[in-house]
């Protein structure tokens, strides 16, 4: 039965954000092993995430002529092959290749959000389009979910370097399997346009993703406030696996069903949340609201970690729903403000702040960890930052702002 366009679209764009979130998730499940192969201590595998960011800042901030060039699906296809190569620089024993390894894995991440929002933009029934692009995020705890199922006892029955080998198997199997996809979905690309090469390496392209988010003037307020979710998203997914082993004793197989059961409530929640954000709109004072309930499911995670069993599981699962459910709610928002010539970059520009945010989270999560010997202090300052923004935010909210009313 053949597909319609918007049918497509979703699969295609689910499937990549899918395996992309499990190669990416499988990185920090694997901190432990990877940190004591270099002699490192567990808290730098914070480093890593922040790298991995770092790479999709790059490619959110510079890779709009790309994605105008070869179409959002080859675009995708070009981000799995960057993700392949960086699994295999990490595959070999970390050091300056394993950065430059992670640094490859973060630029083909960071063409999802940018390549996926402008295929469902054009494609996705206006009445349903929160829903659909909830669904297409829930790609990312989906990959998270399996990874924490799958990584880790693949680990500990064949060893750190075939289980990154696996995984980069799935990645490039992928770039097979959504080619059948482009004929109908990259009919947008721009085969003359040239210079993307360059625009790489160019400045002016961070200049252009600041300037694209004056075009609605609920976009800068919302793009902050993703930014703060985005600081305390990464640090749970950066580290929450390496605190539950170290502070609390559980083996590394149990951590990953830890972060299972996480992904797959902020799988369930970013669905839930869409479908209710397109019956009941207000989608940023909804977000608002949303960051307060985060940054207290985080502290009761803290709070309540040491009781271990089924308390650690729905604590965890509390805080998937609240802290990582988030994104499809907020990324439909922001395709629904943006112009339509402009989705691709307005989705870049805010996704860029927002991973500026995932590159400094880890980085002073570290930070706090090795200053104060305490994973729980440096979790409970990341969500007090998100509480307080999100309390400020809704001191500053006007109902003009709120794209439902547009």
């Amino acid at each position: 039965m053949k597909l319609s366009l918007w049918a497509s679209a979703l699969v295609a764009t689910l499937t990549v954000q899918t395996v992309s979130s499990f190669a990416s998730f499988a990185i920090p499940l694997l901190g432990p092993p990877l940190m004591a192969r270099a002699g490192l201590a567990p808290e730098s595998i914070g480093l890593v995430s922040a790298t991995t960011s770092l790479g999709i800042c790059w490619c959110l901030a510079s890779g709009g002529p790309m994605l105008s060039r070869y179409g959002p699906v080859r675009t995708l296809q070009i981000g799995l092959a960057c993700m392949a190569l960086g699994l295999f620089a990490l595959s070999q024993p970390l050091g300056l290749l394993g950065l430059l390894g992670a640094l490859a894995i973060g630029f083909g991440t960071g063409h999802n959000t940018p390549a996926g929002s402008q295929i469902l933009a054009r494609t996705a029934p206006p009445r349903h389009r929160t829903l659909i692009f909830s669904i297409k995020q829930a790609g990312v705890p989906l990959g998270g979910a399996l990874a924490g199922l799958v990584v880790a006892p693949l680990a500990l029955a064949h060893g750190l370097s075939a289980t990154l080998w696996t995984v980069l198997g799935i990645v490039l199997l992928t770039v097979l399997l959504v080619q059948p996809f482009r004929r109908s979905l990259d009919g947008d690309r721009d085969p003359a346009r040239q210079g993307w090469g360059r625009a790489l390496l160019s400045p002016a392209a961070l200049l252009r993703s600041v300037r694209v988010l004056r075009t609605h003037p609920s976009l800068p307020l919302l793009t902050a406030l993703g930014a703060s979710f985005s600081v305390l998203q990464a640090c749970l997914m950066a580290f929450t696996a390496t605190y539950v082993v170290t502070s609390h004793g559980v083996s590394l197989a149990e951590a990953g069903r830890i972060v299972a059961v996480m992904q797959v409530a902020s799988m369930l929640a970013r669905i839930a949340l869409g479908w209710l954000a397109d019956r009941m709109g207000h989608a940023l004072r909804h977000l608002v609201i949303q960051a307060v309930i985060s940054a207290a499911a985080v502290c009761l995670l803290v709070a309540m970690a040491d009781q271990g069993g089924w308390v650690l599981y729905a604590c965890a699962a509390l805080a998937g729903a609240s802290a990582i459910g988030w994104n499809g709610v907020h990324m439909a928002e922001l395709a629904r403000l943006a112009p339509l010539s402009l989705v691709g970059e307005v989705t870049s520009a805010a996704g860029l702040f927002g991973f500026v945010g995932s590159v400094c989270g880890p980085l002073a999560f570290a930070l706090v960890v090795t200053l104060s010997g305490s994973y729980e202090l440096a979790f409970l300052i990341m969500a007090a930052q998100l509480a307080v923004f999100g309390l400020v935010s809704a001191a500053i909210f006007r109902p003009e702002q709120d794209g439902s009313e547009r």
